[in-house]
Order: structure tokens, then sequence, then C-alpha cells
């Protein structure tokens, strides 16, 4: 068992090696003079290769803006079928991606596995649809991520569609749906919190969202005692911690700082990085936190609550999937929002997935997703489980 486990350990040394050198590569970095501009507009562009369906897919580095509303750059990747746009332009997907990592070489941009992470990519391309997929802040660019903050998300998702309408190909519409899973379901929920207001020149006619983060509180309550919920929960304190100045020590014990700053440093890819992340997480077994519940602690409560998402406008139609197995996302939680939506007035559909756990929870539910999305850009009626 040793040999297959030091392989494992190998690979994944050599895929970050990849993806840190990448990280440290001009393209991610940007002066202050080439910041400077309206959000959603590009720095700079590169081609990328092995997109699926025949598309083009683009690197992209782009302006928009940070948690304090200071000009930012933002790194991503817009995929565009081939061929003519059409009259009006090619409609647009943002895809929203779950948790990468919380350093800048977590980039789903440098993954190598970038196209088969975007859940239902294939199908979106060959029904004409750009793909618009954002790093986030802090993910590519040199500066720290901002873990599950919602407004950062969401204002990168936007300024990702209005990049991809500047891309060759795309053509001058503005009308967009958002689809994104566990992390970028929160990303994708935020989208549509901030759309009218942030981004009023874009149409969005839909928010998809597969086992997203929607009750942060109650997350890091539920997740504390699992494996996985240790490696969310020290990833979230380092990006807290980072973002608004917050001494780690002060609820995490001394000898559990090096696994905490260690798994912070480690992406989440491909199933090599689980393997990984579950072996640095075995101190934190033994020791982790000072305090009994992190969620009801201060300040990290109080960025929970600001971070957890309230009902989307009542024009917005929602798409909701949820795996039944789920151990990070639990499935009541999600169910408990979609309550929140329909007593808001909002058109809700959504599925549930018996069996299915939290990682495939996108996978699972894309063809449903994509279906529902073509309806909202062939401007159908949305199904309303509310009623």
């Amino acid at each position: 068992m040793r040999r297959p486990l030091k392989c494992l350990f190998q690979l994944a040394a050599l895929m970050a090696a990849f993806t840190q050198a990448q990280a440290q590569s001009a393209f991610y970095r940007a002066t202050p003079e080439e910041i400077a501009g309206p959000p959603g507009t590009i720095i700079r562009e590169e081609p990328m290769y092995g997109a699926p369906a025949g598309a083009f897919a683009h690197r992209v580095l782009y302006r928009s803006t940070g948690l304090n509303g200071e000009p930012i750059a933002v790194s991503g990747v817009v995929i565009v079928p081939p061929g003519t746009p059409p009259p009006g332009g090619r409609p647009i997907v943002a895809w929203a991606h779950p948790t990468s990592g919380v350093v800048p070489h977590c980039a789903p941009s440098m993954a190598v596995f970038l196209f088969q992470q975007i859940a239902g990519s294939r199908p979106l391309l060959e029904n004409g649809y750009v793909i618009a997929a954002t790093d986030y802040p802090g993910l590519g660019t040199p500066q720290t991520h901002p873990y599950l903050i919602g407004d950062s998300e969401g204002r990168a998702v936007l300024d990702s569609v209005r990049a991809a309408r500047r891309i060759a190909g795309v053509g001058e519409g503005n009308r967009f749906t958002v689809w994104g899973h566990s992390q970028g379901g929160q990303a994708a929920l935020y989208t549509g919190l901030l759309a009218q207001h942030y981004a009023p020149e874009l149409e969005l006619l839909g928010v998809a969202a597969a086992a997203p983060a929607t009750e942060l509180v109650t997350l890091m309550s539920d997740d504390f005692n699992s494996s996985g919920g240790k490696n969310l929960t020290a990833m979230a304190l380092w990006s807290w911690s980072r973002i608004f100045n917050i001494p780690l020590r002060s609820v995490v014990e001394p000898d559990a700082v090096p696994a905490v700053n260690r798994l912070a440093e480690q992406c989440i890819e491909s199933v090599f990085d689980i393997v990984v992340r579950q072996n640095l997480e075995r101190p934190l077994e033994r020791s982790f936190l000072t305090v009994k519940n992190i969620a009801e602690t201060e300040p990290w409560r109080g960025i929970a609550l600001r971070n957890t998402p309230g009902p989307l406008p009542s024009r917005v139609p929602v798409f909701l999937a949820q795996g039944t197995t789920d151990q990070i996302v639990r499935p009541q939680v999600t169910r408990d929002y979609m309550r929140r939506l329909c007593r808001n007035g909002s058109r809700v559909r959504m599925i549930e997935l018996p069996g299915v756990g939290h990682g495939f929870a996108a996978r699972d539910s894309a063809n449903y997703a994509i279906d529902w999305m073509a309806e909202r850009f062939a401007g159908k009626p949305a199904e309303d489980d509310c009623r």
C-alpha cells in the first residue's frame, strides 16, 4: 500500500509544482496602471488548448472590484463554441466553481483537468453557449482569496460575463445564466443578489446551484466533526484571518497552526489532492481549535452570517440540486433555503439526487440544469415547485 500512496504524493507534488510555476508567471500579475479601468474589461488574454466540442478557450485577466471597492485583477477562462455567433450574440453561462483552494496556484484556469471540472461543459458548448469561468479573486492573481465571501465571488462572476462579451466570436448579447456548485453555488446566488445593481447592462435569466453553501453558520457547525469539514474550516479560518486581520492563533491551538498552513497551500483538483489533504488533516484530529464551536464564536460567526445569501429578487428563477447523502451541505439546509425563496415569491425548481454525495452534485445534476437553462434562454416560463 505504501508504494501506491507514495506515487500519489509524487504525482500531486508534480502537479502542484506545475501550477505554482504558472501562478508566478507574468500573465497573472498586473500593475496598478493595468488594473485601472472599467470592471469587466480585459487586461490580457491568451489561447488555451484542449477545449471540448471544437470550442476555442481563452485564459483571461480582467478588471473587477475588491471587497472595499478598490480596482483589482481577476483571472478566468472564456470558452467559445465554433462558428459565427447568431444575430444578437451568443447566450453566456457563467460557471462558478466549487472550492479549489485559497492560494494563487489553486486557480482553476491553471488546472490540468479544467474542462472536465466544468460540470456539463460539452453539452453547454454543443448548445451554442459561451462559458465564462472565473477563478475568483486571489486564485491565480497574487492576493489572498476571500474564501466564501459572497460579494467578492458575485462581482467576479458578473465581471467574467462582461469580459466574455469582449472575446471574438461571442457577439454583443447580454443574456446570461449562472451555474455553480458548493462554494460556486453560493457564488451563483450572490450573482443573483448583485446583478441588477452591479451590472445593470446584463440580463440575468436564471440562477442554477448544486449543493450551494447557504447557511454558513450551520455549515461550519455541521462540518467540524468530519475530516472534509475540518479541511474546509481550516481554509476558511486561514483566509478570513488574512482578509479581516484576525489573529489565527486566537482560535487555533499553537500546535495546529502548521497543519492549517499546510492545508491552505494545497489545492483541490482531483482525487489525488483529496488523498493528500486527508493525510495533512490528521493532526487536526488530535488538536485544532481552542473554542468548542467556531460557528458561535465572534468575529467568525458574524462573518459567516454576513455571507449567508438571502432570498433572490423574485423575478429571477432558481434551479437547486441536492444530493441526499451529502455530508458537507446537508439536504435539509438546501430545502430550507428553497422555502425562503418560495416565501419571497421566487419560482424555484428543485431536484434531489438519491444516493449522491457532495462531490458529485454538479456532475449528476448537470443535464437537468442545462435543460432548465435552455428553457430560460428560450423564454419559456420557469417551472415552480413552490406550489
